[in-house]
């Protein structure tokens, strides 16, 4: 009998706030793009991972136990359809535009606001490892992490092949009390993740920037190889700037601007991931300039290095214009030239030509030209 008991207390229909009927199905499929579905209350994980629907109802029901209970569902997905991601907007509530920018991703980092919902998009980026950079060296790879954020529930979006937030899962797991703040305290740990790892590739740009700009100086022949590099480091650079850029008044509005789905703990926090960005804007824009700088300094020397060719060419060429001259004087056989007839005429306009142009290079070699 106990045991019938504990059955039906299993497939007992729950109490919704909307007074729709249950559709008596707790048990659903749970999507391909779900990498981890759980809920936690008071800061404890409830149980092992379960479908969207089932920890919806886990968490619905305790909020209607007790309506302060501090319970929230965190769903995980990694690049849902359209179709996969259906079911789970519809049970949210999630406004159409957002779960559109969800799906489809390519978007820019922004802070939306869906009435009691935040939505907010990340761009992760993470470092390429490379022997040595080339004009062809891939240096950053980025990605995406959209959040829903409501009074009950976190609902995680990843694009790209890194940026997986099971790590931050587990960690967060660990401080209970910190977790216990509720979804804004999973929103808070997903940015200063992504804001700690550009921090992390800021200073692995640091690196391939002094590298290019010992190139650049070291040498003054300006190859054309090292405009390529410098170029190619530039396109990352600006990669870099168009994710953390937009990012900044986010931030700012989630540090400053009293939301209801944030708590007043936890929107101190974001105050130092808004620092943490604003020293890692500063530090891409001083690279933006850096490079900008060091593509002109590289096309100035391949410029001088033109000009010190142009120079020679022209002190050979009046070099060796004097010959021509009098040789082509000498060739037009008039009667009455002089030293035509004298026994050392030949020798001496050889010798007078050899003199001259001996002294135009030592000229031209004193004052720089070869």
């Amino acid at each position: 009998m106990s045991m019938i008991r504990d059955l039906r207390a299993v497939v007992r229909p729950h109490r919704r706030r909307s007074g729709a009927p249950f559709d008596g199905a707790l048990c659903e499929p749970t999507p391909s793009a779900v990498v981890d579905c759980a809920v936690y209350s008071r800061g404890r994980r409830v149980g092992e991972s379960c479908s969207p629907r089932e920890a919806v109802r886990r968490v619905r029901l305790a909020h209607d136990d007790e309506p302060s209970a501090d319970s929230f569902v965190w769903i995980g997905l990694h690049e849902p359809t359209e179709a996969e991601f259906e079911g789970i907007a519809k049970r949210f509530g999630l406004h159409p535009l957002a779960v559109e920018d969800a799906v489809h991703a390519h978007q820019r980092p922004k802070l939306e606001r869906y009435d009691d919902v935040l939505f907010a998009v990340f761009k992760t980026i993470r470092y390429q490892e490379h022997d040595q950079l080339s004009p062809t060296s891939e240096v950053m790879s980025t990605g995406e992490v959209m959040v829903f954020t409501g009074k009950d529930f976190v609902i995680t979006v990843r694009h790209g092949g890194h940026g997986s937030l099971t790590a931050l899962r587990r960690r967060l797991e660990q401080d209970a009390e910190l977790l216990a703040k509720g979804p804004s305290a999973v929103l808070h740990a997903i940015a200063d993740r992504v804001v700690d790892d550009y921090l992390a590739v800021v200073d692995e740009l640091q690196t391939d920037v002094d590298e290019v700009e010992f190139d650049v100086f070291a040498t003054r022949t300006g190859k054309s190889a090292d405009i390529g590099r410098v170029y190619q480091l530039k396109r990352e650079v600006l990669e870099f700037k168009r994710a953390a850029g937009p990012l900044l008044r986010p931030m700012q509005l989630l540090s400053e601007r009293p939301m209801r789905v944030v708590d007043p703990d936890i929107q101190k926090y974001f105050r130092d991931v808004a620092d943490h960005l604003s020293r890692v804007n500063e530090q891409v824009s001083a690279f933006d300039e850096l490079l900008n700088s060091l593509l002109q300094a590289n096309l100035a020397q391949v410029s001088v290095a033109q000009n010190e060719d142009m120079r020679k060419i022209t002190a050979w060429a009046a070099i060796f214009a004097v010959p021509t001259m009098i040789t082509g004087i000498y060739g037009m056989n008039f009667e009455h030239m002089p030293e035509r007839d004298t026994l050392y005429g030949y020798p001496t306009v050889l010798v007078g030509m050899a003199l001259i142009c001996a002294l135009m290079y030592r000229g031209f070699r004193r004052n720089g030209w070869l």
